[in-house]
């Protein structure tokens, strides 16, 4: 069973940077692709972007594509993701999610298995 842990989130400036961090315990965590979601208040839970398991060709939501990098760190079970140029309509709760192993990256939330307890994000303008 894997465990999810998010860390990072905070209040920042318009323009600002952050970088939010997932960790992992409990299971085989290189070996399964890795998601960023985010939801808003009122909002649905959405896609932000995906690091497969073997860290090829990273996916993005496209308005995220420009502004924000995933990456991961297999020896210390952990995934990052970096967000510069913070925009207020970036404001949620960010949530990293795991998927079953050895298989790609997905949009939809319910395709993922595992998920962390999320970190709230505020951008101020």
């Amino acid at each position: 069973q894997v465990q999810l842990a998010e860390s990072g989130g905070g209040l920042v400036q318009a323009g600002g940077s952050l970088r939010l961090s997932c960790a992992a315990s409990g299971g085989t965590f290189s070996s399964r692709s890795v998601a960023w979601f985010r939801q808003a208040p009122g909002k649905q839970r959405e896609f932000v972007a995906c690091i497969p398991w073997n860290s090829e060709s990273p996916t993005y939501a496209a308005a995220e594509k420009a502004r924000f990098t995933i990456s991961r760190d297999s020896a210390l079970n952990m995934v990052y993701l970096q967000m510069n140029s913070l925009k207020p309509e970036d404001a949620a709760v960010y949530y990293c999610a795991a998927r079953r192993r050895y298989s790609g990256c997905y949009y939809s939330d319910n395709d993922y298995n595992y998920w962390g307890q999320g970190t709230q994000v505020t951008v101020s303008s």
